[in-house]
C-alpha cells in the first residue's frame, strides 16, 4: 500500500516523487518482505466457542476499553479542534479502530467456515456482534480516512496510516491470539527489524517530500555549489577595522559595535 499509494499519486493525482521517496518506497518493500518472512504463527482458532473465551479473557478487554476511550477522545475532543491541521488525528482514529476491524473480520472468518461445516453460526450471538462491530468500525474508518485525504497529501496519508495500523494490528495480535509466544529469537529480531525498516522508508518519503532530489542534479546538491549569503542584524553590525601599520601575523583585532 505504501510504494503504490506514492507510485498512483505521483502520476494520477500530479503529487511530486523525488529519489528519497522512491528509496522510501524501496525500503517499504524490503521492510515488509522481512516481516512476511519471520511472522509468526497464529494461535489455532477454529471454533466461535473458541473466539469468544478468546475475547473474555482480561488482558484483552482491558486492551479493548483502553482503545475505546482513545478513540473517543480523538473523535469527540480532539478531531473538532485540531483534525484539520495535525495528520495524525484522523490518521490514529482510523488506527485504533482498525483493532476492532482485524479481529471482527477474523472473527468472521471462523464463523463463515463453520457455516460450510454445517455448524448453527448463525444462532451463534457473537456472529451478529462480530459483524455489527466490522460494519461500525469500517465506515468510521472509511469516513476519516477520506477526510484526511480531503486535507493532506495522498502520498503523505497513506504512509503514516500504515505504520499506525501495522502497529495496532500487530498489537492487538500479540494481546488477543498470543501469535509471539512460540517465536523464535530470530523471528522476533527479524520481525523488529523489517517493522523498524519500513518506518525507515516512510520518514525518508514524508520527512523530504518537498526536496528537488533526483539522478541528474544529485551531484549539483550534493556539491552545494550554491551558498545562501550572510544575513545580518540591522541593530548590531560588528564590522572588523584593519591596521596596515601592524604585521598580519602580530595585527590584533579591533572591533566597533554599532547599534
Amino acid at each position: 500500500s505504501v510504494p503504490y499509494s506514492a507510485i498512483l499519486s505521483s502520476y494520477l493525482l500530479g503529487e511530486r516523487l523525488n529519489l528519497l521517496g522512491k528509496l522510501g518506497c524501496m525500503l517499504s518493500l524490503v521492510g515488509s518482505t522481512v516481516m512476511v518472512i519471520h511472522a509468526p504463527e497464529d494461535e489455532e482458532v477454529t471454533t466461535l466457542d473458541e473466539m469468544t473465551s478468546k475475547l473474555k479473557e482480561p488482558g484483552f478487554l482491558a486492551y479493548a476499553a483502553i482503545l475505546l476511550a482513545l478513540c473517543f477522545l480523538l473523535i469527540f475532543c480532539l478531531a473538532p479542534r485540531y483534525g484539520q491541521s495535525n495528520i495524525l488525528v484522523y490518521l490514529t482514529i482510523c488506527s485504533v479502530i482498525g483493532a476492532f476491524s482485524v479481529s471482527s473480520v477474523k472473527g468472521l472468518g471462523i464463523a463463515i467456515k463453520g457455516f460450510f461445516a454445517g455448524q448453527p453460526v448463525l444462532q451463534h450471538p457473537l456472529t451478529w456482534i462480530l459483524v455489527i462491530t466490522l460494519v461500525a468500525s469500517i465506515t468510521t474508518q472509511i469516513n476519516y480516512l477520506n477526510k484526511s485525504l480531503d486535507i493532506f497529501n495522498t502520498s503523505l496519508v497513506f504512509p503514516i496510516y500504515y505504520v499506525l495500523f501495522t502497529t495496532i494490528v500487530i498489537t492487538t495480535s500479540i494481546i488477543l491470539f498470543k501469535e509471539w509466544v512460540a517465536m523464535t529469537v530470530i523471528d522476533i529480531i527479524g520481525t523488529v527489524c523489517g517493522f523498524l525498516t519500513i518506518i525507515l522508508g516512510v520518514f525518508l518519503l514524508h520527512a523530504f517530500k518537498d526536496l528537488h532530489v533526483s539522478l541528474e542534479n544529485l551531484p549539483q546538491v550534493l556539491q552545494n555549489e550554491q551558498q545562501e549569503p550572510v544575513t545580518r542584524d540591522d541593530k548590531n553590525i560588528l564590522i572588523e577595522v584593519d591596521n596596515s601599520s601592524i604585521a598580519p601575523e602580530d595585527k590584533p583585532k579591533v572591533f566597533r559595535l554599532y547599534t
